[in-house]
C-alpha cells in the first residue's frame, strides 16, 4: 500500500501543477489511479480522484481570485448548473459505458489545437466586449455541458473550459483560467455529492493524493500568474497535445488490443 500512495502522490501533484495553469490534470491522475489500484470498481476510482482535485482546483481558484477581475454574479450562475449537472454525470458513470463519447472529445481537441496554434494571438489579445445577454446564455449551456462531462469522464475539463471563456466571452488566458479553476471546483463539488453519498471514495488513497495536489496547484497557480498569458498559451497547446495523444490511446490502441 506504502508503494502505491507514493505514486498516487506524484501523478497528484503533477495534477495539481498542470491543473492549476490550463486544467487537463485528470490526465495525469486519473490514468495513474486506475493503473496503480485495477482491484477496484472504476467508479470508487473516479470519486476518490475527485478529493485531491478539488483541493488543488481551490486553492488555485483562491490564488486566481486575488490578482484577476472576476465576474462573480456570472460565475454563480454558471456554478450553480455545473455542480448538478456533474451530479448527474458521476451517477451516470456508474449506469454505462463512457468509451463512446471519446471519439468525439477527440476530434474536438484536435480542433482546438490547431485553432489555437493557428491563431497566435488567440487568448493573448486584449478582452473583446460580449452583451450580458450572450454572456449568460452562452455560460449556462457550457456550464451544463461541461459539468456533466467532468462528472462522467472528466479529464480535459480545465482546458474546455478555458477554451470557452477566451472564444466565446472574448476573456485573455490567465482571466480565463482563473474563472475557470472556479467552475471546476464547482463540478468537482457536485461529483463528490455523489460520490460519498455512494460509498465511492478510497479515502485511504485519496487524502494523501489531496495534499500533494494541493502542494503542485499552489506551484502552479504562482508560476502562472508570474508568467502570463503567452506562457499559458504554450502550456495549454502542450496539454491539448498530451490530451489528444491518451483519448487517441484509448479509442486506436487500447480498445483494439
Amino acid at each position: 500500500m506504502t508503494r502505491e500512495i507514493i505514486i498516487l502522490c506524484i501523478a497528484a501533484f503533477a495534477a495539481g501543477f498542470i491543473d492549476a495553469i490550463v486544467g487537463g490534470g485528470g490526465l495525469v491522475q486519473t490514468p495513474a489511479t486506475l493503473i496503480t489500484l485495477p482491484q477496484y470498481p472504476m467508479a470508487s476510482l473516479l470519486g476518490t480522484t475527485k478529493i485531491p482535485s478539488l483541493t488543488g482546483t481551490s486553492i488555485a481558484a483562491f490564488q486566481y481570485a486575488f490578482k484577476v477581475n472576476i465576474r462573480w454574479k456570472l460565475l454563480a450562475a454558471m456554478c450553480s448548473i455545473a455542480l448538478v449537472a456533474a451530479y448527474a454525470g458521476s451517477l451516470t458513470v456508474t449506469l454505462v459505458s463512457n468509451a463512446f463519447i471519446k471519439p468525439l472529445f477527440l476530434i474536438t481537441l484536435i480542433a482546438v489545437f490547431i485553432y489555437t496554434y493557428t491563431k497566435k494571438d488567440f487568448g493573448l489579445a486584449a478582452e473583446r466586449s460580449v452583451s450580458l445577454k450572450k454572456q449568460y446564455s452562452w455560460g449556462m449551456t457550457m456550464a451544463l455541458l461541461i459539468g456533466f462531462y467532468d462528472g462522467f469522464i472528466g479529464p480535459g475539463t480545465g482546458s474546455f473550459l478555458i477554451l470557452f471563456f477566451i472564444s466565446m466571452l472574448g476573456f485573455d488566458f490567465l482571466k480565463a483560467s482563473a474563472h475557470a479553476k472556479l467552475v471546476n471546483v464547482s463540478t468537482n463539488i457536485g461529483s463528490i455529492l455523489f460520490f460519498s453519498r455512494s460509498g465511492h471514495i478510497l479515502y485511504q488513497y485519496a487524502i494523501p493524493m489531496a495534499v500533494c495536489n494541493f502542494t503542485g496547484a499552489v506551484i502552479g497557480a504562482r508560476l502562472a500568474i508570474l508568467k502570463g498569458n503567452k506562457f499559458i498559451r504554450v502550456f495549454f497547446l502542450l496539454v491539448i497535445t498530451v490530451t489528444i495523444i491518451r483519448f487517441g490511446y484509448d479509442i486506436f490502441v487500447k480498445n483494439s488490443a
